[in-house]
């Protein structure tokens, strides 16, 4: 059938209607005439991909990716996209959630990332698929059936020099190839069940390592442990552990969060969802011995990181927990300023209750959903908290997802 885009929505969708009925559309753009075919039907709307352009947008262009469009790799949503639109786009969505979920109206602009001019080469970390014959691919959109491709144009120029996509992994579920900024790569091997891995001739030397599941890995050859490097600081990674996949991220988004949080010597802080203790390094530098800095993270791997990151900093602590369970676990009951990471799913009205209770003069809340941030950012407003800043950065190029820092302070003092 054919309808009219209207405009732009979460998760890579733009949004039609046909005889009334709301059509969520991937590969259009808002204003553009297109046929579409059905790929979801719901009760209340259908989804599908737009197979035909009537009327092209002037930001549409040719998606530079043999493997993007209609049917095959879902992990670039907006390859069809002129890159400063892609961003136009992004900063839409955020404030379109903003604006519906928290009650506020804000123009956004989603910032560059620098490290990847074109919008390609910046993803660090990448996961593939397996065949069952051994063939390497990227999963299709809303599907478990696998694109087999040869090469990833997203992927940064050090992972895609260890080849693995031109491979056979036989017996392999999953590979991920990660390239770190410290000069470390590493290919993580998740087997079938029991089965063993014939692991290939690389192109380029790479660490193997063994996904055992449950968050571990083990090391086949080399070292699990990436050296990531931030500034005049190293932070090592173990294997598959949480680090930023864009190389201009980690400073860029560090950069952001000092700006708001302003840390000054002599305050307690809380660094909640901390990982490998990024944040929770510049921080404790800040806070300087007279301050502190509790960081919590729930992986058991990644709290060993941290520990590990931050052995010089006395005025730090790493525990492990979930952040629902620490607060109380730890009897932590005031702060001067709170740093939150959360996954995708964001805080959660628990969460926030708890947080809001330590009366903290400056709330950082770095985001990869705005959906999920628009949500908390109005729980917290029933705490008396307001959003006082808020930048967007575009740490994933090519795609929906996008990076936000948003600063909340009481709204009285």
């Amino acid at each position: 059938m054919e309808i009219t885009v209207e405009r732009v929505a979460n998760g890579g969708w733009c949004v039609g209607r046909h005889e009334g009925r709301v059509v969520f559309v991937r590969h259009a753009l808002p204003g553009e005439r297109v046929r579409v075919e059905v790929t979801e039907e719901t009760a209340k709307f259908l989804r599908a991909d737009a197979v035909e352009i009537l009327e092209p947008s002037p930001d549409r262009v040719s998606p530079p990716c043999p493997f993007a469009g209609p049917g095959k790799c879902g992990g670039c949503d907006w390859q069809h996209v002129e890159l400063a639109a892609q961003r136009g786009l992004k900063a839409e969505v955020i404030a379109e959630q903003l604006s519906r979920l928290a009650g506020i109206d804000r123009k956004v602009t989603v910032e560059e990332v620098p490290g990847a001019p074109d919008g390609l080469g910046w993803r660090t970390r990448v996961q593939f698929a397996a065949q069952h014959d051994g063939t390497l691919g990227l999963r299709r959109h809303r599907s478990h059936e696998i694109e087999p491709i040869d090469a990833c144009l997203i992927a940064h120029p050090e992972v895609e020099a260890v080849g693995a996509e031109r491979k056979n992994w036989r017996g392999a579920a999953g590979v991920e190839v990660i390239a770190a900024s410290g000069g470390d790569r590493a290919v993580v091997v998740a087997p079938k069940g029991r089965r063993s891995v014939a692991v290939p001739e690389l192109d380029a030397p790479a660490a193997v390592l063994v996904n055992e599941g449950r968050g571990r890995t083990e090391a086949a050859r080399g070292s699990g442990r990436l050296r990531e490097r931030v500034g005049d600081r190293t932070f090592e990674v173990t294997g598959s552990g949480f680090w930023q996949v864009h190389p201009g991220a980690p400073e860029t988004l560090l950069g952001a969060v000092l700006d708001f949080a302003a840390p000054r010597p002599g305050e307690w802080v809380l660094d909640l969802y901390c990982g490998a203790g990024l944040f929770t390094a510049a921080l404790a530098e800040a806070v300087g011995p007279d301050g502190g800095v509790l960081g919590v993270e729930s992986e058991a791997a990644t709290v060993q990181d941290a520990q590990r990151n931050l052995a010089d900093l006395p005025q730090a602590e790493i525990e492990r927990g979930r952040v629902e369970n620490a607060l109380e676990k730890f009897g932590i009951e005031r702060a001067d300023l709170v740093v939150v990471d959360p996954p995708r799913a964001g805080l959660g009205r628990d969460v926030v209750d708890r947080i809001a209770s330590l009366e903290a003069g400056r709330i950082v809340y770095v985001s990869c959903d705005p959906a999920t941030l628009a949500r908390d950012i109005a729980w917290l407003a029933g705490h008396g908290y307001r959003l006082a800043e808020l930048r967007a950065f575009d740490a994933f190029p090519m795609t929906h997802h996008v990076e936000c820092v948003a600063l909340l302070t009481p709204a009285a003092p």
